[in-house]
């Protein structure tokens, strides 16, 4: 441990949240509404969150003479591929309506057919027609425009470098800004801070993507779990020597009718699974990088061009492909597979709580048991909403706690080059894995060193080395095939590792396998 100096500035809150997506505003502003006294910690600005940039929509029932809770249940355990918690599920699932009634109410607007009502649509997964958009292919920019004109308090720029806890649990935030150290007295902390995709080299995430929640969370003495399970989007729109994040094509063209083809016109998904190109996310990316192998290519393309009205239903990814010289209404559109989302995360129960007391985690960071081994599409900014809400409340049930920080000091980190971590993972961790791959993987992360963390950069490679570190030492673990994560050399599920894999952190920094926590 290295001493951080005095601080520049104090703070004191009943909640301090870290990031500002989904999750961690809805959180605030529930927490407010219940008098408490909130801080919204971001490290980017307020459109630098995954959830500005999702495309799909919200898995929401409506109609229940065309769909149901069950329904939607089911879909969600299938996708999830045994390792759901069928009750987690249910919860979030059931509180999907509420939620979007929430948000509507803060101005949020949402697409309608021509009979006024709000329009609905079908995505990989789901058995019915139950996706609701807002701006054709811009939903989440729409949820995250009606959260930041809630108008939160948000302190941007600002990344939180330690979750500081004694024998009650949380007593305060360290955080690394450009006014200095900051210390911020809490008894609660909400870490909404998405994903892990700049563990590798290409992904749909935002730039700050990079695991922050993770490692706070494995420093703070939580249990994370489920990390092997990393989706990748079958379709993010390819273009050669495209590094870092790639807009995705979403689904919902899928839905609409569009075909995945390779380079010979065959269909790539065809004898795969009953669903075809509407297969679990998984099952498609499998089937294009199983073809990409085959052919000895790097892409296969998704034919929309026998769907009228593209550019209006589709705003955002036509002007994407435009801007890469493709004409989506008229030509084939490149695509590949590439992280996207984390179906693992930080273990919570459905109202956000870890086992540390004051510790709270929503969204895509945490693990609440809806995704199981894979996410069914959409389902991530439902989840946001839904445990952000119920988070928040949870906040006040520590509010008034009287704590103090003692002592102001940022713990020294485990760091390789982020540039190496991307290449090992991309290599030996991506979309299909094996033993030998994983195993240089993590003898190279095992030689990374401790050395002092004095920026914002500093934390963020730190933190993509340890959750890089923890991630595969949960895949070696996993010696079969499930959901998405798929072991060559072991292609079948296991019936006896139907189950999840917890990692945690020892005192001295080193990370373990305590347990196997069964699923559903």
């Amino acid at each position: 441990m290295s001493p951080a100096g005095r601080a520049s500035w104090e703070a004191t809150a009943d909640l301090v949240v870290v990031g500002g997506g989904v999750a961690g505003l809805t959180a605030a502003r529930a927490a407010s509404l219940r008098g408490l006294k909130v801080l919204t910690v971001s490290k980017g600005g307020p459109t630098d969150t995954a959830t500005q940039y999702a495309q799909g929509g919200i898995a929401v029932v409506g109609d229940l003479q065309t769909d149901s809770i069950d329904s939607h249940v089911a879909d969600t355990c299938a996708a999830g591929a045994g390792l759901c918690d069928e009750d987690a599920v249910r919860s979030i699932v059931a509180g999907g309506a509420d939620a979007v009634a929430a948000l509507t109410d803060l101005g949020a607007v949402f697409d309608r057919g021509r009979d006024g009502a709000v329009s609905r649509t079908r995505e990989g997964g789901h058995s019915t027609r139950r996706i609701i958009h807002a701006g054709g292919d811009a939903t989440g920019a729409e949820v995250q425009r009606a959260l930041n004109a809630a108008g939160l308090p948000v302190l941007f720029g600002a990344a939180a470098a330690r979750v500081v806890t004694d024998a009650r649990g949380v007593v305060g935030l360290l955080v690394l800004s450009d006014r200095g150290l900051g210390v911020i007295h809490t008894p609660s902390v909400l870490l909404a801070t998405g994903g892990l995709g700049q563990l590798y080299s290409c992904s749909t995430n935002p730039p700050g993507a990079t695991a922050d929640g993770i490692a706070l969370a494995l420093d703070a003495g939580a249990t994370v779990t489920d990390l092997e399970f990393v989706q990748f989007h079958p379709t993010v729109l390819f273009t050669p020597g495209g590094l870092g994040r790639r807009p995705l094509i979403s689904e919902a063209v899928r839905g609409e009718g569009a075909i995945l083809v390779d380079g010979n016109g065959d269909s790539v998904t065809a004898g795969v699974h009953p669903m075809g190109d509407l297969a679990p996310r998984d099952v498609v990316s499998r089937a294009i990088a199983s073809r990409l192998r085959a052919l000895g290519t790097d892409h296969v393309y998704l034919d929309a061009t026998g769907l009228s009205g593209f550019p209006e239903r589709f705003p955002t990814i036509t002007a994407s492909c435009l801007a890469a010289g493709i004409d989506p209404a008229h030509q084939l559109i490149p695509v590949a597979p590439a992280a996207h989302y984390a179906c693992g995360g930080v273990v919570t129960d459905v109202h956000g709580r870890t086992a540390v007391p004051g510790l709270l985690a929503a969204g895509e960071v945490a693990r609440t048991g809806l995704h199981g081994a894979n996410r069914l599409a959409s389902n991530s900014l439902l989840e946001g909403l839904v445990v952000g809400e119920r988070a928040g409340a949870a906040a006040a049930e520590r509010a008034g706690l009287r704590v103090e920080i003692a002592e102001a000091v940022v713990p020294d980190s485990v760091r390789a080059d982020r540039d190496r971590v991307q290449a090992l993972m991309t290599a030996n961790a991506a979309v299909v894995r094996d033993g030998d791959g994983l195993s240089t993987a993590a003898a190279e992360l095992d030689q990374a060193t401790v050395v002092a963390a004095a920026s914002v950069a500093d934390l963020e490679d730190g933190a993509l080395t340890v959750t890089a570190s923890a991630l595969v030492l949960a895949a070696r673990a996993r010696t079969e095939s499930r959901g998405c994560h798929t072991r060559s050399d072991f292609p079948q599920a296991s019936e006896a590792q139907r189950r999840s894999i917890a990692v945690r952190m020892t005192a001295d920094g080193a990370l373990e396998l305590p347990e196997l926590v069964t699923g559903a």
